[in-house]
This record gives structure tokens, C-alpha cells and sequence, in this order.
């Protein structure tokens, strides 16, 4: 008889046992065969979401950089496009083509990134009628009416001195234009650029020099 008390006893125990086990899933939202909820925390967000936040970031100093320096690009292209037929100067051609081409892939990789930012480029394309007017002329180192005039009207080795002195100024406005941007700009594109526009400016400024026997 005790041992037939004692297994009741068992069964009382097991029984309220699986009871309580059934509780316990009950309350954490699961059957006995499913897994535990995994929870999710903000340190598993994808990182490219993260970091396409981030490289959106530009502020105005980045957007008045990319917007001017379009125009400004522009007219050391117009310049460029000048040499055809007025010098014989083979060094100023090639380096003229070698402006030319790495300017015009400036002015599509800064449009494109002023059109990502949502700024109309609309303005910009009146830049080649207007060169030297209006805001233009604010910016360093851009040339006048008066002295693309004469830079057209020139041949020779006069056209060559002329060039060689507004392309240096123009250079060298487009690098005060780059350290301004590299100060208060934010944009890590824009920056790279600057910093690419100042590398190969310079460069050609002291190439330039040494064409007019400066040092």
C-alpha cells in the first residue's frame, strides 16, 4: 500500500511539473517546439543604409563650391578651345587638351552630384554665353569680356603669353576656390575634388611659369 501511495505521489508531481512548463511557454508566446524570438537590435541595421546617410551629407559651402566651380571650369575650357589655329606653341596645345578633357569630366561629375543633391543645374547652362557678367566675375581668377576679347584677337607668341597669364590666374583662383571648400565644406566627395583640383592646378601653374621662363 505504501509503495502504491507513493507512485500516485509521482504521477501528482510530474503532471504539475508539465502544468507549469506549459505556463511558462504559454507566457512567452510559444509552443514547446518552437524557437525563442529572436530580438533585434539598431546595431543590426544594414550598414549600407547607414553609410548611404551619411554620404549624403553636404552642407552650403559644398553646394556654392560645386555650383561656381562649374562656370568657372567652363571658361578655362573656353580658353582651351581657343589655341586651335592661333599658336604653333606644341607644348601650350597638349597642355591645353590635357585641361580641356580633365575639366569637362569635372563639370559632369559636379553637375551630377549638384542634380543628387536636388540643386537645379538649369542656371548653369547660360555660363558659356555669360562668362565675366554677373555673379561670374566675383569668382577669382575668371577672366573679363575685355580679356577674352583679346585673347581671341591674339596670335602667336603674343596669344601665348596672354593664355599662359590668364590660364595661371585662373589656376590660382580655382584653388582659393578648392582651400575654401577644404575649410568649411563637409561633403567627403567635394572635398576629394578640391583636393584633386589643387594637386593638378598647381602643377600646371608651375608648368606654366617655367613656359614663361618664371620660376
Amino acid at each position: 500500500m505504501y509503495a502504491h501511495t507513493t507512485s500516485r505521489r509521482r504521477v501528482r508531481a510530474a503532471a504539475g511539473l508539465g502544468f507549469a512548463a506549459s505556463a511558462v511557454l504559454a507566457l512567452a508566446g510559444c509552443s514547446p517546439d518552437e524557437e525563442p524570438a529572436t530580438t533585434t537590435t539598431g546595431a543590426s541595421q544594414p550598414v549600407s543604409s547607414v553609410s548611404a546617410s551619411a554620404s549624403a551629407d553636404h552642407n552650403e559651402a559644398d553646394v556654392e563650391f560645386t555650383s561656381t566651380m562649374v562656370g568657372h571650369h567652363r571658361q578655362a575650357v573656353m580658353m582651351a578651345e581657343l589655341v586651335e589655329g592661333r599658336t604653333d606653341n606644341a607644348e601650350l596645345i597638349a597642355l591645353a587638351s590635357s585641361i580641356e578633357k580633365a575639366q569637362n569630366s569635372e563639370i559632369t561629375q559636379m553637375e551630377e552630384r549638384l542634380e543628387s543633391w536636388g540643386v537645379s543645374t538649369d542656371g548653369l547652362e547660360d555660363s558659356h554665353e555669360n562668362m565675366g557678367h554677373g555673379g561670374h566675375s566675383a569668382m577669382p581668377g575668371m577672366l573679363d569680356p575685355d580679356q577674352m576679347a583679346a585673347l581671341r584677337d591674339a596670335r602667336g607668341t603674343e596669344f601665348d603669353a596672354l593664355w599662359l597669364e590668364g590660364m595661371i590666374r585662373h589656376h590660382e583662383g580655382a584653388i582659393a576656390m578648392a582651400d575654401a571648400v577644404l575649410a568649411d565644406g563637409v561633403d567627403p566627395a567635394t572635398k576629394a575634388l578640391a583636393q584633386e583640383v589643387k594637386r593638378t592646378q598647381q602643377a600646371e601653374i608651375d608648368q606654366m611659369k617655367g613656359m614663361l621662363g618664371r620660376s
